[in-house]
């Protein structure tokens, strides 16, 4: 049997099958923030940067000139010292003294970060201001271990995590109970499911509040009973039932063979034949070597051998507008593999039968 992954995208009209709003939309201007730093890594064990990455060698020197010492950069070398960048996501809502995990990737030649302990790093935004402080010992969840003659390696050793690591300095403001309007962004493009959410908002608030804008955003104004209370306003219509429509759609990853169809996928009436061809080619070496105290030479003759069997192709004719339990079962017939599905799906949207979207990853 064919292994074939079946989306099902789309629930039909039982509120139990239907999909909360909350999980279908964002609120604009409420989400996450990137953040990254310039750090320094110490302690590790002799796999640091080596002292062709200049930059960390600068950056220790500027650090240790901080603290009051005074160096000659020409006769650091370091090896348990590694310089990295680090990123962290800022959520939105967070205050300042809540902790943030933290990723600590290696920019230099380190061979492995491990057992290292990152010194105080601050995290800045887009606008170069710092919103957190980093600093911590590094979690790796693998290891690098070698010799001269053979390595052993688990995992990624260049970059690990540092689970709390950051504290947040600044916050960044969002004051959603001063809004008279909202926009709800839907995090897939579709007319009809805009539509439908703008009329259940509409009548679960009694009125005409919620404007559909384009296939992904709806204008929401905060009726005047909600006025202050916003957050109390998202919550409630956020638990409304929604059936989100999808486009149909055929996904084929062709790495790792999977095919994946939406509910909505139709084929028009078409037939499939289906046969496999497989060539196989043997190469050998006929050595002919001369007698004994002859004055011959040894000859090499190379003989090659080439099979090929074609397999009697076996025809299925697809029905207009099938299901895909139809079509799997169609497919089925003609032993198909899901490479085979890879193919198939190809030619029957090139001859134009597919309805439906052909996204190949």
């Amino acid at each position: 049997m064919i292994r074939i992954a079946l989306l099902i995208l789309v629930f039909f009209a039982a509120q139990a099958q239907a999909a909360r709003l909350k999980d279908l939309v964002n609120v604009e201007g409420v989400r996450s923030n990137q953040l990254v730093g310039y750090g320094i890594v110490v302690g590790l064990n002799g796999t640091g940067d080596g002292d062709q990455t200049k930059f960390t060698v600068q950056s220790v020197v500027n650090m240790l000139e901080r603290f009051g010492i005074k160096v000659d950069r020409r006769q650091v070398k370091l090896k348990n010292a590694a310089a990295v960048m680090v990123t962290a996501e800022l959520p939105p809502f967070v205050r300042q003294g809540q902790k943030l995990d933290v990723t600590v990737s290696s920019i230099g030649d380190a061979k492995s970060l491990q057992g290292g302990t990152l010194l105080l790093t601050p995290l800045r935004g887009p606008d170069g201001e710092v919103y957190a402080l980093a600093q911590g010992p590094i979690s790796l969840g693998g290891f690098s271990a070698g010799g001269a003659g053979g390595s052993i390696q688990k995992n990624h050793p260049t970059v690990g995590r540092i689970p709390g690591g950051a504290v947040v300095e600044r916050e960044v403001p969002v004051y959603l109970n001063q809004k008279e309007t909202l926009r709800l962004s839907f995090r897939e493009v579709d007319f009809g499911t805009v539509a439908r959410a703008a009329q259940i908002i509409n009548a679960y608030l009694h009125g005409p509040f919620a404007t559909p804008l384009d296939g992904r955003t709806i204008t929401l104004r905060v009726p005047l009973d909600y006025r202050g209370q916003v957050v109390r306003l998202l919550a409630e219509i956020g638990d409304l039932a929604i059936n989100p429509d999808v486009p149909a759609r055929v996904v084929i990853d062709e790495r790792t063979g999977t095919v994946v169809m939406g509910e909505n996928v139709r084929v028009s009436k078409v037939a499939v034949a289906h046969g496999n061809l497989s060539v196989q080619i043997r190469e050998r070496a006929n050595v002919s070597q001369p007698p004994p105290f002859s004055a011959g030479q040894t000859v090499v003759t190379p003989e090659t051998e080439i099979n090929a069997k074609e397999e009697a192709a076996r025809v299925v004719v697809i029905e207009e507008g099938v299901s895909i339990g139809e079509l799997v079962r169609a497919l089925n017939a003609v032993g198909a593999t899901p490479r085979d599905l890879i193919a198939i799906f190809q030619a029957i949207k090139a001859a134009g039968a597919l309805q439906a979207e052909l996204v190949v990853m």
